[in-house]
């Protein structure tokens, strides 16, 4: 793919949603540090890095792959968020703003996904 990942919308609100994630998981109980905290900045750390690594395979077929990737992380830590919810480890507001944050992100790799779709459909080339 033509151009720099970082320089993608939906890699700088990925790094981003990261960020606050790994911010979150510093205040779970002690108790989590073996299930939600290494759960959590794992699947946090998937959504960037399989952008980062679809764009540089260079073909669509293979980068649509790996975002689909990156939004089946992402749909696990709207599934930890809720389990952080549903536990009472944080405040309902914050979390909703975490969700909502969520879901702009699977909006943008959907975006990105349908993108590359119509790129591949019209024969364009990385280089279009």
């Amino acid at each position: 793919m033509a151009g720099d990942f970082t320089d993608l919308t939906v890699y700088k609100k990925a790094k981003a949603f990261r960020k606050r994630i790994w911010l979150l998981v510093h205040k779970l109980p002690k108790n989590q540090e073996f299930v939600l905290v290494s759960q959590m900045r794992r699947a946090s750390l998937s959504v960037t890095n399989n952008i980062a690594e679809g764009h540089g395979c260079g073909t669509y077929t293979h980068n649509i792959s790996y975002l689909r990737r990156s939004r089946g992380s992402m749909n696990e830590l709207v599934d930890d968020i809720s389990v952080c919810e549903d536990e009472s480890f944080f405040k309902k507001d914050h979390l909703d703003v975490l969700m909502n944050d969520a879901s702009e992100v699977l909006r943008l790799i959907n975006g990105y996904i349908r993108f590359l779709k119509k790129r591949k459909r019209l024969g364009k080339t990385d280089s279009d």
